[in-house]
């Protein structure tokens, strides 16, 4: 992966919300899991896991959309671009889709769960897959890992 120097912007697809990254992602990510697959209308969700501090909203108002629960899907009001997520109990980061982003080219997914939901034909590039999610104990692992393979901004 190749980021850009940060920061980056970004927005929904009709342009009314938008939104800036001033921390690199922790982690990148594929979510093969079903309700990823009905989110995004897609194979799999894409996430990039920035920090809560290195992300902003810089114009507009997403509204919850998805599930109504205690983790929080934004969306755009306007287009209904599913934008970002905020996990529950998880205040420290932001699962942003990367595809927000003006310029994505730099995103792969370093691990992708939930395979045992893929669809059959669907692949990724990533480094590690689970079957569900990685165990907490794991995460600390993959970020470090995931930190040492990047390029030295």
């Amino acid at each position: 992966m190749t980021m850009q120097n940060l920061p980056l912007e970004g927005g929904c697809r009709c342009g009314q919300v938008r939104l800036k990254i001033s921390a690199p992602p922790l982690l990148t990510m594929a979510c093969h899991c079903t309700g990823c697959q009905k989110m995004s209308s897609s194979a799999y969700s894409l996430s990039a896991a920035i920090p809560a501090d290195g992300f902003e909203v810089t114009a507009g108002e997403p509204v919850i959309g998805g599930l109504h629960g205690a983790t929080r899907h934004y969306f755009c009001p306007h287009c209904l671009t599913w934008m970002f997520t905020r996990p529950e109990g998880m205040d420290w980061f932001v699962n942003l889709r990367p595809t927000m982003l003006d310029d994505a080219s730099w995103f792969s997914p370093f691990i992708e769960t939930f395979t045992g939901e893929k669809l059959p034909w669907a692949a990724t590039a990533a480094v590690h897959s689970y079957e569900t999610i990685p165990p907490m104990e794991t995460y600390a692992v993959l970020v470090k890992e995931f930190a040492e393979k990047q390029p030295a901004a």
